[in-house]
C-alpha cells in the first residue's frame, strides 16, 4: 500500500466555533466602519478622509496578501541540503495489521553462474543484454570484457534465481544479441575480483616454481596443461616446434617454457582470447625472470628408534644427491619403482625433479644424505603419486609419511583423485594407500596394479589453492615430530 498525502488533504478541517467567531468579527467590523463613516462625513474634510482611508485599507490588504503568500512558499520550500529536482515522496508506512497480513519477507534462493557470451562491438549491445538479465531477476556481480576483432567477449559472474536454468539463461542471452554463450556453475571463490585473483596467482608463482602449471589452470579455467620438453628422456628431440609468440589456435595456447620446450594449454569448450593469452604469458615471463625456486620450509621428524629425519621440498638442484640414492638402492627397489631397469637415471630424475611436471618431497638424514623421494606428478587432468625409499630405511613409516603429505598437496591443489602405478607384489605401497582411509579403486593389467584414491575435494567445488610455506599435516604412524 502506498500512502501519498497531498497539500489539500493536509489542511486541518474547520470547526463550527471558528466560523462563528469569524462571523462575529465581520459584524463588529461593519458596525465600527459605519459609525466612523457617519462621523467623518459630517465634518468639513469628510470626503478627503474617506478617500485616504480607502487607499490605506487597500494598501494594507495588498501587503497582507503578499506577506501571506511569502510565508506559504517558505513553509513549502525543500529542506536544507536538498538538491534533487523531484518532489519529496512520502515513505509508505504499513500499520501493524498490514504487517501481520503480509508476513515477513522471504529471501529468494539464488545460484551463482559464470557466463561468457560474444556481443557486437556497437553502442547499446551490452545495455540490451543487461536489460534482459534485469528482467530475469539476475544480478550482475562482476563483468570482464575481452575485445576481439569482430566483437567483444563479455564474461559475467551472475547471481540468478535458483529456478532459472542454464538453458533458459542462454536462450534469453541469445535473444538479446549474444552468441557462442557458455555457462558454468560458480562458487564463493569466484566472488574475488579479477585483479586480486591475478595478483594472488602471481604471488604463488613467485614463491614456488611448481605453482606455475596450477596458476595457469586457475587463471584460464577448466583446461588441460601439458609440458613438452625439447628433448625426450632418451635424449632425442621431441619434434615439438617452438611456439610462435602472439599466435592463438582457437582452443589451444602454446607458450615458451623457460626451462626449455613448450607449455601447451588446451580448453576444448571455449576459445582463448588475446586478453587471456597476455595474462598467461605474463605469468610465464615472471617465472622465467625469477629462476629456480622452492619454499625453504622443512619439518624435522623423529623415527621410532630415535633417528631424526628432515622432510623438505626438492627440485633439480638435488639431482646429484638423488642420483647417489639410486646407486645405493637394490635392483628390486628400483624395479618396483620404475617397473624395470633404469637406463639413464640422471635424465629420468631430471624430469621427475622438474617443477613443470609436479612437486617433489625429499627425506634426508641428520648428515644430509637423501634416503627417500616422493613425487606428485601432473598428468594432464589426472595426478600421479610415486614413492621410493632406500632399502636400509624402509618399513619405518617414511613412505606413509610422504604419501600422506603428497595427497594433502593434491587436495590443496583441488585435484579430484590421485593414482599410483605399482606391482601387485608391492605390498608396502598397497598398505600405504589403504592407510589413507580414502575410497580406492583397483585395476590390474598384466601384473601392473593401478590404485586410484578419490579425494575429499572430489565431492565439493575445486578450491582455489593458496600457497603455504610449511606443511602442517600430522605425522603418520611410526613417525613423530621432533620438539624444537
Amino acid at each position: 500500500m502506498t500512502d501519498v498525502t497531498s497539500s489539500k488533504s493536509a489542511r486541518r478541517p474547520h470547526h463550527w466555533r471558528h466560523d462563528l467567531i469569524e462571523l462575529a468579527a465581520l459584524f463588529t467590523a461593519v458596525v465600527v466602519a459605519d459609525t466612523i463613516a457617519k462621523t467623518i462625513a459630517k465634518g468639513p474634510d469628510g470626503p478627503y478622509l474617506l478617500v485616504f482611508s480607502a487607499i490605506a485599507l487597500a494598501a494594507t490588504a495588498a501587503f497582507h496578501t503578499w506577506w501571506a503568500r511569502r510565508r506559504s512558499h517558505a513553509s513549502h520550500a525543500p529542506p536544507a541540503g536538498h538538491t534533487g529536482g523531484h518532489s519529496p515522496v512520502a515513505v509508505p508506512v504499513r500499520t501493524e495489521e498490514e504487517r501481520d497480513e503480509t508476513g515477513p519477507v522471504v529471501p529468494v534462493e539464488t545460484t551463482l553462474w559464470r557466463m561468457r557470451t560474444t556481443v557486437a562491438d556497437t553502442p547499446g549491445s551490452l545495455a540490451a543484454l543487461c536489460t534482459v538479465l534485469a528482467r530475469l531477476g539476475v544480478d550482475i556481480l562482476t563483468l570482464q570484457t575481452h575485445p576481439l576483432a569482430d566483437g567483444t567477449v563479455d564474461e559475467f559472474l551472475l547471481r540468478a534465481p535458483a529456478d532459472l536454468s542454464a538453458h533458459a539463461l542462454a536462450r534469453e542471452t541469445a535473444a538479446a544479441g549474444g552468441r557462442d554463450t557458455w555457462t558454468e556453475r560458480a562458487d564463493a571463490h569466484d566472488l574475488v575480483d579479477t585483479p586480486t585473483r591475478v595478483l594472488g596467482l602471481a604471488t604463488r608463482t613467485a614463491l614456488d616454481a611448481a605453482e606455475l602449471p596450477l596458476a595457469l589452470r586457475q587463471l584460464l579455467g577448466r583446461c588441460t596443461l601439458h609440458s613438452v620438453p625439447a628433448v625426450s628422456l632418451t635424449g632425442r628431440p621431441t619434434g615439438e616446434p617452438a611456439p610462435v609468440e602472439g599466435v592463438l589456435e582457437e582452443t589451444v595456447m602454446r607458450l615458451r617454457d623457460p626451462n626449455g620446450g613448450t607449455l601447451i594449454v588446451e580448453r576444448p569448450y571455449l576459445p582463448f582470447t588475446p586478453t587471456e593469452f597476455a595474462r598467461a604469458r605474463a605469468l610465464v615471463e615472471l617465472d622465467a625472470r625469477l629462476g629456480p625456486r622452492v619454499p625453504r620450509s622443512q619439518d624435522v621428524l623423529t623415527l621410532p628408534e630415535g633417528n631424526e629425519i628432515t622432510v623438505r621440498r626438492a627440485d633439480q638442484r638435488d639431482l646429484p644427491a638423488a642420483r647417489a640414492m639410486h646407486d645405493r638402492c637394490s635392483a628390486r627397489t628400483l624395479g618396483l619403482r620404475y617397473h624395470g631397469p633404469v637406463g639413464d637415471a640422471d635424465r629420468y630424475l631430471d624430469h621427475l625433479l622438474s617443477p613443470r611436471f609436479g612437486r617433489t618431497l625429499a627425506v634426508q638424514t641428520a648428515s644430509g644424505r637423501l634416503v627417500a623421494l616422493g613425487h606428485l606428478l601432473w598428468d594432464g587432468d589426472e595426478t600421479e603419486v610415486a614413492l621410493m625409499v632406500e632399502d636400509d630405511w624402509q618399513r619405518r613409516g617414511i613412505g606413509s609419511e610422504l604419501l600422506g603429505r603428497l595427497v594433502a598437496m593434491a587436495e590443496e591443489a583441488g585435484c579430484a583423485s590421485v593414482y599410483a602405478v605399482t606391482q601387485s607384489s608391492n605390498t608396502g605401497m598397497v598398505a600405504a594407500m589403504r592407510a589413507l582411509n580414502l575410497p580406492l579403486d583397483y585395476q590390474i593389467e598384466e601384473g601392473t596394479l593401478v590404485i586410484t584414491a578419490r579425494l575429499a575435494s572430489a565431492t565439493r567445488p575445486a578450491a582455489r589453492p593458496q600457497h603455504r610455506e610449511t606443511q602442517q599435516e600430522q605425522p603418520r604412524e611410526g613417525v613423530r615430530r621432533a620438539e624444537r
